[in-house]
């Protein structure tokens, strides 16, 4: 028998295709974020939505394509706020620093998504696994891109750069987070900020 918990929604209520997937999706998160996939079951992501278990399996036929269709959600939002960030200013500096806070943003957003994507513990299934590391390479490579257009240097090279600054500002931003934000946000992003500029303001442009 479910047992409902004290944040489940109540039933009965009709909703457009979309709204209702919006709800699904939103349950899901809350359930995955505090068990993780293995321990989430699809019963009591239905109990959270408020729904049965068949109108769950009528927009998601399985826990993984659920969980797929959240990543591929929040791997998206990732990219896009990167790539905001970087076409918010034509001072690369300032880039640096957008870029920078965009992961912070993305970790301190509400509901912990970024635990799906840097967190999870399905990395070693193949289709997750391929959803992350297309959002890292998405974003790296968008970095890259700016450091080739004002530095010529090699693709390679730009993008060996560009996958540092991600990687950068990813671990930097959960370890900040996990350090319960004891420095606060803006001062870290600065901090971060100012390392990878004095690195990659050494390059020669052209």
């Amino acid at each position: 028998m479910v047992t409902a918990t004290p944040d489940a929604r109540p039933r009965g209520t009709r909703l457009p295709r979309l709204a209702r997937r919006r709800q699904l999706l939103g349950a899901a998160q809350e359930v995955f974020v505090a068990q993780g996939y293995h321990a989430a079951a699809m019963d009591e992501i239905a109990e959270r939505a408020g729904v049965s278990k068949p109108v769950l399996y009528q927009h998601f036929p399985g826990k993984l394509e659920l969980y797929l269709a959240l990543l591929d959600e929040h791997a998206e939002a990732l990219v896009k706020t990167v790539r905001d960030a970087l076409e918010s200013t034509t001072d690369n500096k300032l880039r640096v620093q957008a870029a920078i806070q965009a992961f912070y943003d993305f970790v301190a957003g509400e509901g912990e998504a970024y635990r799906l994507v840097f967190e999870s513990d399905l990395r070693n299934v193949a289709p997750v696994r391929a959803r992350v590391e297309r959002a890292n390479q998405q974003c790296a490579e968008m970095v890259a891109q700016v450091i080739q257009e004002d530095t010529n240097a090699p693709s390679d090279e730009a993008y060996l750069l560009g996958m540092g600054l991600v990687g950068m500002a990813e671990v930097s931003a959960r370890y900040w987070l996990g350090q319960h934000r004891a420095i606060p946000k803006e001062t870290a992003e600065k901090i971060i900020a100012r390392l990878a500029w004095r690195g990659i303001s050494g390059f020669p442009r052209i």
